[in-house]
Formats: structure tokens, C-alpha cells, sequence
């Protein structure tokens, strides 16, 4: 029984030393949506936008709270080394006693405040605005990781085709190489496919070190702090059906953050030349209070009596004349609500000039996209057709090495061209306020 007993608790804390062990957040097979997501769960920009709610939303109930009945506990105590004087009928005595003590409760309840009354009136767009900043954060990251993350593909489709064509490249090196040794051709073949081998050697390299940083990137946009290593998933199919948009779509300036975050911002503005304007109007605060005054000449019996007192009252505030200060306060309210409507005009016009351009950059690149893709295709019949021809001796090795050239750089080509194609619609969707997280 005593063993069974140890192996139980043993078992048990191990167990909970399991529990209690942090578990990693990693992202092995990451798609798009799932590194976008992961980025909204775990980049700092946007956790720290998600603070701001919480912290604005606490700002707002602290003052709402003003509106709730102050209560407070008062105390003191006072020791006279010398009772003050007074004249009384002619002569000179002292008044009060060496030892006196107040406890009291204090109660006020504010009736009419213009600053609480406009914190009530304006935290609904208080909170609409911290939570559009957030929206703004997330559109941000949608698109930065989503470029990132082309970036890295397209770092690895331009990895691939070089080992496609290193392996062509070696085997024309062998051929070159043995007609060489068999004395059928000299060695300009060989030298040739020697360089075009060591070439593109040192182009793979270059790639594969160029894409450890592009890694690095997208894992820096995504908030991604895993020692593992992410392995990208994706289908070129469903890529290449992606890159299409609407190019006939209205632009919808509502639909945009920025418009959303400056319409909310005129309405804040717009409380604040209310609340300017109610600087006219008397704050009114009522008041109670109950209070144990204990006086007493000597320390010691002095907590045995009190003689208290209470009082509740009604106090009224109004400023009367303030130097035109709460004149040029409501001009400067209203001349911020002016200027903000103009920042919706640039905005407007900004809106547009952006749109124009993402819209005939991804017109551009779609159009490129058709084009190398016809380029792929018939670089691809060329070499296969020239590489036949140059095995049966009908063509010379610098015809393949060309035909070997193009094919790779046509390949090349598409995959940048799909890729830029693929960002610019980013672009366009951004412009339009279409993004979607």
C-alpha cells in the first residue's frame, strides 16, 4: 500500500509539472489565411490596439463614475500648545480647548457637470473610435503579412526553377563533357556549360540565403516567436484563379477605415463644441455631511464624548465673467470642426489618387501575367524541341544553352509576374476598403 501510495503522488506531480509547462503557439503548415490569423493573434501592434479598448473602455467608466454618490471618511486631530485669544466685553481670554478631534462622512452627489455629462453623451464614438484604430491595425497586418508571405513563395518558386535547371544543366555538362573526352567536339561545349553551371549555382545560393530573410520577415509580421521553422502551404492553382478582381467596382469612400476614423472624429469634435457651449451653464452639486467633534483639554478622556453636527446643502457654480475665455474656447472648437471637414476632402481626394494608381499597377501586372505566361509555355516547347534536335546533332550546344537561358528566365518571369500580381490586388482591394481578415 505504501508503494502504490508513492507511485500515485508521484504520478501525480508529474502530471501537474506537465499542467503547469507553457505550451508553444507554433504554425507548422501554414496557409494564407493561416498565417493572417495567427498575425491577428499574435502580432503586437494589434495586441496592443486590443489593449487600448480595454484600457479606453476602463477610462470611460472611471469618469461615468463621477456621476455616482461620493462618499468619503474624513478625520483629524489637533493638539494646542496655546488656545487662541479672543475679546470679549472689553477683555482678553482664550477660547477653545488643547485637544480636538473631527471624524465625519462627507456625501456629494453631482446633479449637473458638463464633464460627465459629455463623457455619457460621447462614449459610444469614444470606443467606435479605439476600436476602428484596431480595424486599421488589422487591415495593415492582413495586407503585410499577405505580401510577405507572397515574397517568401515567390523566393521559393525562383529556387525551384534553378534546381530544374541545374539538373539540366549537369546533365549537358556530362554530355559536353564525354563528346569532349571522345574527341568529337572541343572544349568550348564543355567550358560553356561549365559557367551556365556555376552561374546558376551561385544564383541558387544567393536565392537561398535571400529567402532565410524573407522568412524572417514574415515571421516578424506575424508576431512569430517559435524556434520551429514554418512550412508554407499553398495551391498554385487556387493562386493563379485568385488574381482576378473586379476592376468595374464603384469606389465607396465610406467603405474605407480612414473615412470611417475621420466621420467619428467630426462627431467627437462636434461634442466638443457642445460641451464648450455648456461652459454657460451652472454646475450644481448637492452635499451632506454628519460630523463627531470631541474637545477636550486633556488627551486622555477625550474620545469619551463627542458633540456632533450635520448638514446637507445644494451648491451652485457659475462663473460670470472670464475674460472671453469661454468665447475663444467654442471659436477654437469650431474652427477644429472646420479643418476636419477639410481633412475629409483631402482625404476624399487622396482616396481616388490611391485608387487610380493600385488599379493600373494591378491592370499592369495582369496584363504582364497573360503575357509570360504565353512566354513560359513557348519556352518551354522551344527547349524541349532544341534539346531533341542538339541529342540527335541537328543543333549546336550554344543553341541549347540559349533555349536553356530562356526557358529559365520565362519561368522566372511568370512566377514574379503571378506574385506581383497577386500583391497589386492587395493594393486595389485596400483601396477600395474591401479587405477582408
Amino acid at each position: 500500500m505504501k508503494r502504490v501510495f508513492i507511485g500515485s503522488g508521484f504520478s501525480l506531480l508529474v502530471l501537474f509539472t506537465s499542467a503547469q509547462k507553457p505550451q508553444q503557439d507554433t504554425l507548422a503548415n501554414a496557409t494564407l489565411e493561416a498565417c493572417v490569423q495567427y498575425a491577428l493573434k499574435h502580432y503586437p501592434l494589434v495586441q496592443q490596439a486590443l489593449l487600448d479598448e480595454q484600457i479606453t473602455d476602463r477610462q470611460i467608466k472611471s469618469k461615468l463614475a463621477d456621476w455616482y454618490p461620493q462618499l468619503n471618511l474624513n478625520a483629524n486631530y489637533q493638539n494646542n500648545f496655546q488656545l487662541p485669544s479672543v475679546a470679549f466685553n472689553g477683555a482678553t481670554v482664550h477660547s477653545g480647548t488643547y485637544n480636538t478631534s473631527t471624524v465625519g462622512l462627507a456625501l456629494t452627489q453631482n446633479i449637473f457637470t458638463r464633464d460627465v455629462l459629455i463623457a455619457l453623451k460621447t462614449k459610444g464614438d469614444v470606443m467606435t473610435n479605439v476600436r476602428q484604430q484596431t480595424v486599421s491595425d488589422k487591415i495593415d497586418v492582413t495586407v503585410n503579412v499577405s505580401k510577405a508571405f507572397y515574397d517568401v513563395l515567390l523566393t521559393k518558386k525562383q529556387i525551384d526553377v534553378l534546381n530544374d535547371d541545374i539538373v539540366r544543366l549537369e546533365r549537358n555538362y556530362k554530355d559536353a563533357y564525354n563528346q569532349y573526352r571522345g574527341g568529337l567536339v572541343d572544349k568550348t561545349d564543355y567550358k560553356r556549360a561549365t559557367i551556365t553551371l556555376n552561374n546558376s549555382k551561385a544564383e541558387l545560393r544567393t536565392n537561398e540565403e535571400a529567402l532565410k530573410a524573407k522568412y524572417q520577415v514574415l515571421k516578424q509580421l506575424m508576431g512569430y516567436t517559435g524556434a520551429d521553422s514554418i512550412h508554407l502551404v499553398y495551391d498554385s492553382a487556387r493562386m493563379e484563379s485568385e488574381v482576378f478582381v473586379d476592376t468595374l467596382q464603384a469606389l465607396d469612400y465610406s467603405k474605407r477605415i480612414e473615412y470611417q476614423q475621420l466621420m467619428t472624429q467630426k462627431r467627437l469634435q462636434q461634442a466638443d463644441v457642445k460641451y464648450q457651449k455648456w461652459a454657460y451653464i451652472p454646475t450644481v452639486t448637492a452635499g451632506a455631511g454628519y460630523n463627531l467633534n470631541y474637545l477636550n483639554s486633556r488627551f486622555g478622556p477625550l474620545y469619551n464624548d463627542n458633540f456632533p453636527n450635520s448638514y446637507a446643502g445644494l451648491q451652485i457654480a457659475f462663473p460670470i465673467f472670464q475674460g472671453t475665455k469661454r468665447q475663444q474656447n467654442i471659436r477654437i472648437a469650431e474652427l477644429q470642426l472646420t479643418r476636419i471637414d477639410w481633412d475629409i476632402i483631402n482625404l476624399q481626394t487622396a482616396i481616388s489618387t490611391q485608387y487610380a494608381q493600385a488599379l493600373a499597377v494591378y491592370k499592369s501586372n495582369l496584363n504582364n501575367y497573360y503575357v509570360l505566361r504565353e512566354n513560359r509555355d513557348l519556352a518551354r516547347d522551344v527547349f524541349n524541341t532544341i534539346d531533341l534536335q542538339y541529342r540527335s546533332g541537328v543543333k549546336a550546344y550554344l543553341e541549347l544553352i540559349t533555349a536553356e537561358t530562356d526557358l529559365r528566365t520565362a519561368e522566372s518571369n511568370y512566377s514574379d509576374a503571378l506574385y506581383q500580381a497577386l500583391s497589386s490586388k492587395l493594393d486595389v482591394q485596400k483601396a477600395l476598403g474591401t479587405i477582408t481578415y
